[in-house]
């Protein structure tokens, strides 16, 4: 049995020493925003927050998690409030299938955290672990810039 804290609820779980992240997350606990891309932590698709920082679930083992805090887009907002950064990428459909969308979104979160005024290539550096098959990077952009304009006042 190990301890982990997920969207913000104490979670008590027997999971075998091989299994994933993600799988827990998906199969044991139903938060299906956290999808499979690539397998081995190149594409950004499986990323939720631990401890606040991104990261691959597709390379976890949640048996080594003991203690930890994990966000999933599910724990940021929900479809009646949706949080800043949900809110931002629907007003500028900074997606379009949307299979990426939650990985991005987490991403985004922890730009926000650590960067109150990032630039442009500051943002594209963070982002650079998270891929788009469908190409919906300036929407995207445009989805971060405009959090930081209303923000600023600007």
């Amino acid at each position: 049995m190990i301890s982990l804290r997920i969207n913000s609820a104490e979670r008590q779980l027997d999971v075998p020493d091989h299994e994933l992240l993600l799988d827990t997350l998906r199969e044991r606990l139903g938060l299906f925003s956290v999808r499979e891309g690539c397998g081995v932590g190149a594409c950004g698709t499986c990323t939720v927050l631990l401890d606040g920082r991104p990261a691959s679930s597709c390379l976890l083992f949640t048996s080594r998690l003991e203690g930890h805090e994990i966000m999933t887009s599910e724990g940021l907002g929900g479809e009646q409030n949706p949080a800043r950064v949900q809110r931002a990428f629907i007003e500028a459909a900074g997606f379009q299938c949307g299979y990426c969308t939650p990985g991005f979104v987490l991403t985004v979160q922890a730009l926000v955290e650590e960067h109150p005024n990032p630039t442009e290539e500051q943002i594209k550096e963070y982002l650079a672990g998270n891929l788009c098959r469908c190409g919906a990077y300036p929407n995207i952009l445009e989805a971060i810039k405009s959090m930081y304009a209303v923000a600023s006042g600007r």
